[in-house]
């Protein structure tokens, strides 16, 4: 039977991330079978998780996702695994409200699963164990089985704390990091920089196993894990009305399209699309597709390489003419752009729509949406409902559209632009929030469909 445990900090930055891919690489580099999750809407943490294990890591968000939602994709992931790590956010308690609404806790209660809490000890001693004694009767319900201490300054310091934590709380602890002068994970933008990104990705996920086998009981901790209970998941039924045949979707994939949750990509393989990862970079058109997934990311990043590959990026715009259904999300709505302003260097983009983006120094948007569909668009209907999330710092310079154009109001969030978000042209919808197919289960089928009718429509053409 499997076995899982919640990796939790007391804020963001304690050092759960360090914690978890360490332990997920140390386990895996075992030969144990480790599936990593992350709580919440991420895919940065998630892609060092996924590397770190060597397979995908998957999202479990109590905002997005009903209890049911949760326990079976927990469960279905976790079917064929030995150990199941979870990755808390923010701090262990932090929610939406003042009851801590959707937080990590509440993921563990629902999941009847140990917490390992993770606790930045600088400039701290004997206050460490107030702290986690704080934790543990703030909710009983919470079942904090563990403690690693981080950022240790020497031996004396960790020998005081260690004391501290285990006379006043009777938890033991499992763990003591000392304090790096390097950071493992540098910070950018919305904290840590993608994998994809980082130029020894691989040895980081190395230097974190080492660093998990020398400083953390592993043994003593999976001791603390508790069994999951693989309890069979509810069939989930197609939302397509019709019958579709296999169809070609490409996935704008490479170090400036990376955020993807792999339940959208299982879920449009599920519905008969063959996936087809696409480097908007280097290749030189894009291949003859029944439709056309663009995810999130950081163009700004690439968007000289973007820019300079114009063969690319025309053979995009003339898709979107020709009718090619194409779902784009943040970094990709920004890359249908027209261009992006950067240190003022204007980097022309695919012009699919009238848009001019920019880059502030300041989050512009950074949290839950809710959104309501007005308009006709391809893949939502009128008046539907449906939750995501948006994460940028780009901003609009200039658009020649009007907000009556953009077919969303935003019950929450910030949109493209006064309360509303998503830019329609022919079959392409381009919006700045993220979907999770297990939040939004109609999305994959809709353009699979839509896929499959710009398919017939061509063949009949012919």
């Amino acid at each position: 039977m499997a076995k899982g445990i919640v990796v939790a900090g007391l804020s963001g930055g304690s050092g759960k991330s360090v914690v978890a891919v360490g332990l997920v690489a140390a386990y895996a580099g075992q030969g144990r079978r480790v599936v990593p999750f992350k709580k919440g809407p991420d895919y940065i943490d998630a892609g060092w998780l996924q590397l770190a294990a060597g397979q995908p890591c998957y999202n479990l968000d109590p905002y997005l996702m009903d209890h049911e939602t949760i326990s079976n994709s927990f469960a279905e992931h976790s079917r064929n695994a030995e150990l199941a790590i979870i990755e808390g956010n923010r701090g262990l308690f932090d929610g939406v409200n003042m009851e801590g609404a959707y937080s990590t806790a509440e993921l563990s209660v629902h999941l009847k699963l140990p917490v390992l809490l993770v606790v930045d000890c600088t400039k701290a001693t004997r206050t460490i164990a107030a702290l986690v004694l704080g934790c543990t009767r703030l909710d009983p319900r919470v079942m904090i089985k563990g403690v690693v201490l981080n950022r240790l300054g020497t031996a004396r310091h960790e020998t005081i704390v260690r004391q501290a934590v285990e006379h006043y709380t009777g938890i033991p602890v499992v763990g003591a990091l000392p304090r790096s002068k390097t950071d493992i994970f540098p910070q950018r933008h919305l904290g840590v920089i993608p994998h994809q990104e980082h130029d020894t990705s691989d040895q980081a996920t190395f230097m974190l196993a080492d660093m998990a086998n020398e400083y953390l009981d592993l043994p003593k901790i999976e001791s603390l894990m508790a069994d999951i209970q693989l309890h069979a998941a509810s069939a989930t039924s197609t939302v397509n009305d019709i019958t579709v045949g296999n169809v070609r979707i490409g996935i704008l994939k490479d170090a400036a399209f990376q955020f993807y949750y792999p339940e959208n990509l299982e879920a449009l393989e599920n519905e008969g699309a063959e996936l087809l990862e696409i480097n908007a970079m280097s290749a030189a058109k894009l291949p003859e597709l029944d439709g056309l997934y663009i995810g999130g990311g950081f163009p700004e990043t690439g968007a000289r390489r973007l820019a300079d590959n114009s063969a690319f990026r025309q053979s995009v715009k003339h898709a979107a003419q020709s009718g090619l259904p194409i779902y784009a999300e943040c970094g990709g709505l920004i890359y249908l752009g027209e261009s992006i302003q950067l240190a003022g260097e204007v980097y022309p983009l695919a012009g699919v729509f009238p848009v001019r983006f920019g880059l502030h120094k300041k989050p512009q948007a950074h949290g839950y949406t809710e959104l309501t569909a007005r308009a006709i668009n391809p893949f939502f209907s009128v008046g539907e409902n449906f939750k995501g999330h948006e994460f940028r710092y780009s901003t609009v310079l200039a658009w020649q559209g009007n907000p009556s154009d953009l077919i969303f109001d935003m019950q929450r969030g910030v949109g493209f632009m006064d309360g509303r978000d998503g830019l329609v042209y022919k079959n392409v919808l381009a919006l700045y929030t993220h979907i999770h197919a297990l939040s939004t289960p109609q999305w994959a089928g809709r353009l699979v469909a839509r896929a499959f009718a710009f398919k017939t429509q061509r063949e009949k053409a012919y």
